[in-house]
């Protein structure tokens, strides 16, 4: 290609669009509801069977072998199988996929509304929130259900009952379009009149045989009604519909200077359409009397779509939308239309949409099919000269974008791909989809999108200036923090061209001083593949570096089953689509900070280098002036590191032991809370050593000192926001959640929460660590797991903090088990009571009898051997863990163990000091 054409192509293949129409995806549950193979066509039924020879379905199959993975000469059943492998494995790495390069969705939100995600579901996968297309026949539709199925209005069959009907009817269906008009989240509005009578509506819906024919048109729709049936195919009733809306929408303009647009099915749609009926030229009309309300003309229109184009042109108020027919037509159809799109109608008024429903790949096949038809065609104007290269440009980010912000009122930055624009996706890139309703979503298994990475760098510089330096990151099965650094020009030359570096497989069974276990498999290597969202800038300068988290790939791209980051987040997408629950996440951070009284010369030193704390004289929650002056130059300098990092404190305080204090971190999506703790335990450790000082997370950091731990704080939440009524049901899961998986399984979480000898000698009665017992309660602190009401009167919305956990964890692997136990809990067969009831007592003040009155029965593992042999044991959990993964685990700490074993206690204590 002409390399002039460069930044053409760029723009093309690389601006965010705004998918201006478009449906929910299928529930996991409801993906096998309708027939995959209509994503390429609109037959259904015996014409479905033909549809395998179109060139739109051969076309789409190619290019789906090549999102899935499969050999190119695979056939459609090796394509459909690849495919449930993927939904299997990663559903919503799928949806992120295919939902790449997607600004902002408008979701027409009411085709098949009980079996489709709800519209803010979408917004995790998007750089803007998904906002509301509202179909008017819907609305319309359950206006009339309700009336009908109101146990307290009751109304007669008769004519005059009818006639009553109709009156509030009519009165309810505006009442919700005039509070829609109004809605914030509502930027639009459809109509599928094309599909129920065709787009000869009557202009002048309120003339007397106009209203005549509405009345007489509903006394049917009510026959229809009563029999469950509300789908209005009555045409007066649907003429209606339009005009009122469109009356309604008009007036909005005089009141408040503007009217949403309204859309209009025409053209291409299955069977149930009247194609004579569904060209947009009878729409003339009511364009011609609604010259303030926008008008959308969905699908191409096709095969009528110079008609489109031509009231496009001609009528300010009139905007064609160039969908669907990707990828329902040939290559040489897509181009024919886009042509035919460009010959009259000014760039100014055509807009870009998917129509992309039910499944995730119909939004992948028509974004890539559009974009290669749209280069070839504006490629072609400009080798013709018919347009400027800049005037190509300009017309790409018009069409692609540009037109539906200004159309639709959404106020996004004028140009996504310049500066501005770039803001929305530099507040996103640190955790994409930071909502309390969503979790980070892991990408499909594949390269990294160069283009995607490249924006993600470029805007972090931005923000935090000009790199020399990246540190590639990850953690082993030690919890030890493994690094590789990247000059800056090195680390560009990866994500640009999506390229892994490789380490030895072997490396799963090393130690922290890189001692061997039998775990260790020097065979084959491991893929580490940076997530550019993680990327978090490093204190110390200069030099200008930044850390990056990654995580671990196999040879062909998939998530390697040995990874920690992995393997929690492929648990935690498979709490949201098999269970609907995302977890949020909030860490407390316990860190003693210690003098440094010599340098450790050697990796086992009988030296005392940590012998002396920060600060001797304070106590929780206290700070003498002689402690302030010690320690605030510390804490200002940690708060305002790990602020320029996006990390922002809610609080800090004192901890009971000397030198030791507490950093809260903000609640996030659980991945993200455990991407950010490691974060802010380097910036911590890193402005302590500047400070002269270690920042230690041993369990026993001081001699006869309290315990230092990691308790994480949890919180379970259904996905979207459903109504009141499941209420009960999302109580009644978390219940199931945290009693009857993650306490069921508790000891065998220990192994991962609790993960040295020294963290045992932590945990023990009467001192505000979790106690002996495995038990649940209330507000109480001498049981592992707490229960924290919340601040309502009925004490919902709360959150649950795990107490057994310190800071040598490796945190992917506790969340991970504490989110499979808790799966393990909401699958488990029988009913749903708790076999532990609220423990608000001690349990250690309890006699026998009175512990086993609360259903406290096994207490915790006293030492780290217990726990292993627990998690060993434990064929439930690495069922869900992996069963290698769990075995790799067991056999590293048992060798850690042993190493530390053979030390004296002085010296096992400055090795993990010095290390942990």
């Amino acid at each position: 290609m002409d390399a002039s054409l460069h930044e053409l192509r760029s723009v093309v293949h690389g601006c965010p669009v705004i998918d201006n129409h478009a449906h929910n995806l299928l529930l996991p549950d409801k993906l096998h509801a309708y027939e995959f193979a209509t994503i390429t066509t609109e037959a259904q039924g015996a014409a479905l069977e033909d549809t395998y020879t179109s060139l739109s379905h051969i076309r789409g199959v190619n290019q789906l072998k090549e999102l899935y993975g499969c050999d190119k000469d695979a056939d459609w059943n090796s394509v459909l199988a690849r495919r449930a492998q993927v939904l299997t494995d990663d559903p919503l790495g799928l949806v992120q996929k295919c939902l790449e390069g997607t600004h902002t969705i408008l979701m027409d939100d009411g085709l098949d509304a009980d079996t489709v995600h709800p519209y803010t579901f979408h917004d995790q996968f998007t750089i803007g929130k998904t906002r509301r297309i509202v179909r008017i026949e819907a609305e319309a539709q359950d206006a009339m259900r309700m009336l009908m199925e109101n146990p307290d209005r009751k109304f007669s069959t008769d004519s005059a009952g009818k006639d009553s009907l109709w009156v509030e009817f009519a009165r309810e269906f505006e009442q919700r379009i005039k509070n829609l008009i109004l809605d914030p989240e509502v930027v639009g509005f459809k109509s599928v009149v094309c599909y129920r009578t065709g787009l000869d509506v009557e202009p002048e819906h309120l003339s007397e045989s106009a209203l005549g024919a509405a009345i007489d048109d509903f006394h049917l729709y009510v026959d229809n009604a009563a029999r469950g049936q509300y789908r209005i195919e009555h045409k007066g009733v649907n003429d209606f519909l339009v005009g009122g809306t469109l009356q309604l929408l008009s007036s909005s303009r005089l009141e408040t200077g503007m009217s949403k647009p309204i859309q209009f099915h025409t053209g291409l749609g299955d069977p149930d359409i009247n194609l004579l009926r569904s060209n947009p030229a009878y729409l003339q009309a009511v364009i011609e009397k609604y010259p303030h309300v926008p008008f959308v003309i969905l699908h191409s229109s096709y095969p009528y779509t110079r008609e489109a184009g031509y009231l496009a042109t001609v009528f300010k108020n009139a905007y064609l939308d160039v969908g669907e027919v990707f990828p329902m037509l040939s290559r040489d159809g897509q181009l024919s239309v886009l042509r035919q799109a460009l010959e009259l109608t000014p760039t100014s008024k055509l807009l870009w949409s998917t129509d992309g429903h039910w499944f995730p790949e119909t939004y992948w096949l028509a974004n890539r099919q559009f974009r290669q038809a749209f280069e070839q065609v504006l490629t072609g104007y400009v080798n013709d000269g018919d347009l400027s290269l800049a005037q190509a440009i300009d017309a790409a980010k018009a069409i692609m974008y540009r037109n539906s912000n200004i159309l639709y009122s959404l106020k996004l930055p004028d140009d996504p791909m310049e500066a501005s624009g770039r803001k929305l996706l530099t507040e996103k890139a640190i955790y994409p989809a930071q909502t309390r309703n969503s979790v980070p979503v892991p990408a499909l298994a594949d390269k990294p999108t160069a283009l995607q990475d490249v924006q993600a760098l470029e805007d972090f510089q931005a923000k935090h200036g000009q790199l020399e330096y990246v540190f590639i990151s990850w953690l082993d099965y030690t919890a030890t923090t493994r690094t590789r650094i990247f000059p800056i020009a090195e680390f560009q030359r990866l994500t640009q061209t999506g390229t892994r570096f490789a380490i030895s497989n072997g490396t799963i069974g090393i130690l922290a001083n890189d001692a061997l276990t039998p775990a260790c498999d020097t065979t084959g290597v491991i893929h580490i593949e940076p997530d550019l969202s993680t990327l978090s800038p490093n204190h110390l300068r200069p030099p200008s570096s930044a850390t990056v988290l990654a995580s671990w790939r196999d040879a062909s791209g998939h998530p390697h089953p040995a990874c920690p980051r992995s393997t929690c987040q492929t648990l935690l997408t498979r709490l949201l689509t098999a269970h609907h629950l995302n977890l949020t996440l909030g860490f407390e951070i316990e860190v003693c900070f210690l003098h440094r009284s010599a340098r450790l010369s050697s990796p086992i030193s009988i030296s005392k280098p940590f012998s002396t704390p920060l600060d001797s004289t304070h106590a929780w929650s206290t700070l003498s002036p002689h402690s302030l002056a010690l320690s605030l130059p510390l804490l200002h300098a940690i708060a305002s590191a790990l602020a320029a990092a996006d990390i922002p404190l809610t609080q800090f305080h004192a901890e009971s032991n000397a030198g030791e204090f507490e950093f809260v971190l903000p609640p996030r999506p659980a991945l993200a809370a455990i991407d950010t703790l490691l974060h802010a335990r380097r910036i911590i450790a890193s402005v302590a050593e500047a400070h002269g000082l270690r920042a230690t997370l041993h369990p026993r950091p001081v001699e006869g000192g309290a315990g230092t731990g990691a308790h994480v704080h949890a919180s379970l939440e259904g996905e979207g926001e459903g109504p009141a009524g499941e209420k009960e049901e999302m109580e009644e899961k978390e219940m199931r959640f945290w009693t009857r998986g993650v306490l069921s399984h508790l000891g065998s979480i220990c192994a991962f929460t609790l993960p040295i000898q020294e963290s045992y000698s932590r945990v023990a009665d009467d001192s505000w660590s979790g106690g002996r017992w495995v038990a649940w309660g209330t507000q109480n602190r001498e049981v592992p797991l707490r229960r924290i009401p919340g601040e309502g009167r009925d004490g919902k919305g709360g959150r649950w903090e795990v107490r057994c956990v310190d800071g040598l964890a490796n945190m992917y692997f506790a969340v991970a088990a504490i989110v499979a136990a808790g799966m393990l809990g909401l699958e488990a067969k029988g009913e749903a009571e708790v076999p532990a009831k609220d423990c608000l007592p001690n349990p250690s003040k309890l006699t026998a009898e009175q512990r086993a009155e609360y259903g406290i029965h096994v207490s915790m593992p006293s030492e780290l051997g217990s726990a292993l042999s627990l998690l060993e044991e434990n064929s439930e959990l690495a069922s869900l863990l992996g069963e290698k993964l769990v075995s790799d685990y067991v056999t590293v700490k048992r060798t850690e163990d042993t190493m530390l074993a053979e030390m004296s206690d002085e010296e096992r204590r400055n090795w993990l000091m010095e290390r942990y």
